[in-house]
């Protein structure tokens, strides 16, 4: 289970590769040292946050010297009650991902999951953009705040909120989205493109 720092906020309509334009502007960036330093005379809240960094307080975590990244991004996997999670894997030709096509049961409710990698500092105000396109026009835009996390050796996950899939003649077919995985600083950690089609019935 992760160890979030922030909390979770779903806002829509903001297009994948637009500037997210809101009042809210991000904290200046900390280190985790600097995070420890900060309100040493409360004992509490400094055993709170050495609890919540877990190792990343001995130092820098490193889980892949080769990736530069601060966030690798493992999978998505579109999560529905009472079936097997459909993913997939984030780490090889993202250009393949296409030919993969999930397939969707019309009116269901599915949550999408990213699972990743926090190494060497705190990332910040993490989110989860996606715009999801039929025959080649937007039908959906949104971005979900995923929060802040400490670096970990071990895999973190974010679960988006469920989402009802459309039903009805029309809404059957074919949809290309659009993901993108980025933070307050609006650093791209991932773009990937991926497919679904909706039917009447999963075995249709």
């Amino acid at each position: 289970m992760s160890e979030k720092l922030g909390g979770d906020v779903e806002v829509l309509g903001t297009p994948e590769d637009e500037a997210i334009e809101t009042n809210y502007r991000p904290p200046p960036e900390k280190t985790i040292e600097q995070i420890l330093d900060a309100d040493k005379e409360d004992e509490s809240l400094q055993k709170y946050k050495e609890m919540l960094l877990g190792e990343a307080k001995e130092g820098k975590v490193i889980v892949d010297p080769s990736d530069e990244r601060k966030v690798i991004v493992k999978r998505l996997a579109l999560c529905v009650t009472d079936r097997p999670d459909m993913e997939l894997d984030l780490t090889g030709d993202l250009s393949q991902l296409k030919k993969q096509v999930f397939i969707i049961k019309e009116g269901i409710s599915y949550k999408i999951r990213i699972d990743f990698i926090v190494q060497r500092e705190i990332v910040h105000g993490l989110r989860y953009v996606q715009k999801t396109c039929r025959l080649g026009l937007p039908v959906d835009k949104m971005t979900h705040m995923v929060g802040s996390y400490p670096p970990k050796t071990e895999l973190q996950s974010y679960t988006t909120p469920p989402e009802d899939a459309p039903s009805g003649v029309m809404a059957r077919g074919g949809y290309t989205v659009n993901s993108l995985f980025t933070d307050d600083d609006k650093n791209v950690h991932l773009k990937w493109e991926w497919s679904f089609e909706i039917k009447k019935d999963w075995k249709d």
